[in-house]
């Protein structure tokens, strides 16, 4: 049944450390944008309208246009009191500019940052090097930790060392983080942090050099350093991925023997490996000992529990763990509503389906592509054609034509394109 995306764990590409240092320590103050740069004029703060960065950040969660999105951080009000807001609008807005491949777009605005006052703080110019990750441009991501000396007054730390790393993660360059680990460490003097062994350790592990991340285990150990529950539960991760259950939970063991307890995201690790591979009781023995360690289940650990109900086709008992994630105080997200509507799909369930796609829609937590498609197939195959042709006029209108073009296909095979959509592509097509 559905797989749950590594995406869509928490645990996933960043210590949540490295965010928070830099979170906390960026001020965001006046002039983000040089107005003398042609290319960030684009920018500029438009005379009426201003947005706070927590306003602009909640628009832009909802907003996958990418014009939209710039309109929305050029109507940012500076300076701003909430460093996090901001970092976080300006991340969001990156992503819909590089979905939709407007890279030139993305360094505009990412480079006007680097006017702002407050990029001679290290930790300021760390959430510009992210960000350039997140829209995969690595090179940049480089030219920006390069350039620290120049914006800070100062040589490079292990604020934006650890953020290179972690933005060569989030570029999918995972074999290049144990080269700029070392090269960089060295050329600028810099002491690896637990937090740079962190980001070492999923690098390796994603690149598929998991026995070399054991080996930074003993490497971290003979420097004295502790080894952090973020790494073990990579490695965890790691194992259980390989099918290697009995070295996971000698790990597991030798984790808590070492004082290191397991976090939510540790044991999310291991209940993903029973959702696939054991029984729903499986799974619910182990979010008892997640309860019984002082922690509390989330919409991930749900997620598993579902697809493990799924798998092994017990639906009954899967559909009433989606109703009660509300009453445990989880929200349902993307992975949760991929899991319900593949199953409804196969079900033969269309009006439930419809009903579920509404509420992803309230929760802005819409599938993917390969999840509705089936699903407006068979809503079109079981005369719901009013439903399948407003499924795709919802895609249409919040994601960009980038990401939609495989719905022409779809529409075109179902017949569900009237006289005017068909001409207007035809004439997309021949211009």
């Amino acid at each position: 049944m559905a797989m749950i995306s590594a995406t869509s764990r928490r645990h996933s590409l960043l210590p949540r450390i490295v965010l928070t240092r830099l979170s906390n320590s960026a001020a965001i103050s006046a002039a983000a944008v040089n107005a003398s740069d042609a290319d960030a004029t684009s920018f500029a703060l438009p005379a009426s309208s201003p947005l706070s960065p927590s306003a602009a950040k909640s628009l832009l969660l909802k907003e996958y246009d990418p014009d939209k999105a710039l309109s929305i951080m050029s109507s940012v009000l500076y300076p701003s009191s909430s460093p996090t807001s901001s970092r976080f609008a300006v991340e969001l807005a990156v992503r819909r500019l590089a979905t939709a491949r407007r890279f030139a777009d993305v360094e505009s605005l990412l480079e006007s940052r680097k006017s702002d006052p407050a990029a001679a703080q290290e930790s300021f110019v760390g959430t510009v090097i992210l960000a350039y990750g997140s829209a995969r441009m690595l090179d940049h991501a480089i030219s920006t930790f390069e350039d620290v000396r120049r914006l800070c007054s100062a040589p490079p730390t292990t604020i934006s060392f650890n953020a290179l790393l972690s933005a060569a993660v989030r570029a999918k360059k995972h074999r290049k983080v144990r080269m700029l680990f070392s090269e960089l460490s060295e050329k600028y003097a810099i002491s690896p942090d637990t937090v740079s062994y962190s980001v070492l350790v999923k690098a390796l592990c994603l690149s598929g050099k998991a026995g070399k991340a054991f080996e930074i285990l003993k490497e971290i150990e003979e420097k004295g350093s502790k080894v952090t529950t973020f790494i073990y539960t990579t490695l965890l991760d790691s194992l259980y991925k390989k099918g290697e259950s009995d070295k996971a939970e000698e790990l597991w063991n030798q984790m808590t023997e070492k004082g290191c307890k397991p976090d939510l995201a540790t044991y999310n690790v291991r209940i993903m490996h029973k959702a696939h591979h054991g029984s729903p009781e499986d799974v619910l023995r182990s979010i008892s000992e997640l309860e019984a360690a002082g922690l509390k289940p989330d919409e991930i650990t749900y997620n598993y529990l579902m697809t493990c109900y799924s798998r092994t086709e017990r639906f009954d008992e899967m559909n009433e763990v989606y109703k009660g994630l509300k009453s445990k105080g989880c929200k349902p997200n993307a992975a949760t509503f991929k899991i319900m509507l593949k199953f409804l799909c196969e079900k033969g369930d269309f009006d439930a389906g419809f009903d579920l796609f509404k509420d992803s829609m309230k929760h802005n937590r819409i599938p993917d592509f390969r999840t509705l498609r089936p699903f407006v197939v068979g809503l079109a195959k079981n005369f719901k054609v009013e439903e399948a042709k407003m499924v795709i006029s919802v895609v249409r209108q919040r994601f960009p034509e980038s990401l939609i073009s495989g719905w022409k296909v779809v529409e075109e095979e179902l017949g569900l394109i009237t006289g005017t959509q068909a001409s207007d592509q035809a004439e997309a097509a021949e211009s």
